[in-house]
């Protein structure tokens, strides 16, 4: 017969296991009563109750879940998982949705701008050459003294004007004019000087900087006075179509010859000196006599040259 032993007789190893044994045989006995009512979620079923404590501390494999609502997490976790997948699909459809749109509005802003490119013709800015044509000034008083008339300049362009009248004269070359005639109109070999500005034209007849040379394709821009400092430009109203107008180089003599009637002009008609794709002369003075508040305009073509 097995002799019953007493508690104090039990070591501390004996001790813990039947504490142990005792544990594991309550938490059985409470998973079989949540088992029965259906308030408990077995995870790992095939695990034998007393392999779930096998040394104090350790938790169980078990979750018990009071209120019988065990299978709910799941559920809301497969549907929450489900909806976020669905968010992730329509947001990458959206992102591809996007790519394709932008591909697309690229693609006609390409093609827009390469119509452009062939259906515009590009205007390159034309350079300005003078804001007033030269040889204004006022007219002469009893005494035949007269100054520039700067009320013929638009005030916001006299600053540039200015700026175009400081322009420095270039080094004389063998190509540059040096002398005119026009014997229809009484005017002999007569000095040109470079640049228009009111002190060059004191001297005689002044030729544009920056204008042609005599004998090239351009137009050769040369001024003068009509009333004052020798009258030079006095009879330009007086020439006509054909008349015969020469100009010297220290190498050349070169013949134009006029092409159309003499025609009068505002002041700021400053087109009449722009470059030419011909070898043009343009003659400019002040109008009329005595008035100067216009300007008469003649032009001629070049015709021959002769040694």
């Amino acid at each position: 017969m097995r002799k019953t032993r007493s508690v104090e007789d039990l070591s501390v190893d004996e001790l813990r296991r039947l504490l142990v044994e005792k544990r594991r045989l309550a938490r059985h006995e409470r998973l079989e009563r949540f088992r029965r009512t259906g308030r408990v979620v077995t995870l790992s079923s095939d695990a034998p109750p007393s392999m779930l404590d096998t040394a104090p501390g350790i938790m169980p494999v078990n979750e018990v879940l009071e209120g019988g609502e065990g299978a709910r997490p799941t559920r809301m976790r497969r549907f929450f998982d489900s909806l976020l997948l669905l968010v992730e699909l329509l947001a990458v459809a959206a992102l591809g949705y996007l790519l394709f749109s932008g591909l697309g509005v690229l693609r006609q802003l390409n093609q827009e701008y390469a119509v452009s490119l062939v259906q515009s013709t590009l205007t390159p800015t034309p350079l300005i050459v003078a804001v007033v044509l030269p040889g204004g000034h006022t007219p002469p008083d009893a005494q035949g003294r007269t100054k520039f008339n700067e009320a013929e300049i638009p005030e916001h362009l006299r600053p540039i004007y200015q700026a175009l009248v400081e322009v420095p004269v270039p080094t004389q070359s063998p190509e540059q004019a040096l002398h005119i005639q026009i014997p229809s109109i009484g005017l002999g070999m007569t000095p040109i000087v470079q640049g228009d500005g009111p002190e060059q034209l004191k001297k005689g007849v002044g030729q544009h900087i920056g204008s042609a040379n005599p004998g090239e394709v351009g137009n050769v821009v040369l001024s003068a006075h009509n009333d004052i400092y020798g009258e030079i430009f006095r009879h330009l109203d007086q020439l006509k179509k054909g008349d015969s107008i020469t100009l010297y180089t220290s190498q050349h003599a070169y013949s134009y010859v006029v092409i159309e009637s003499p025609k009068i002009v505002e002041p700021t008609a400053v087109e009449v000196m722009a470059p030419t794709d011909e070898a043009i002369v343009t003659l400019i003075s002040c109008y009329p006599y005595l008035v100067d508040n216009k300007r008469i305009v003649v032009r001629a073509r070049l015709q021959k040259t002769s040694q």
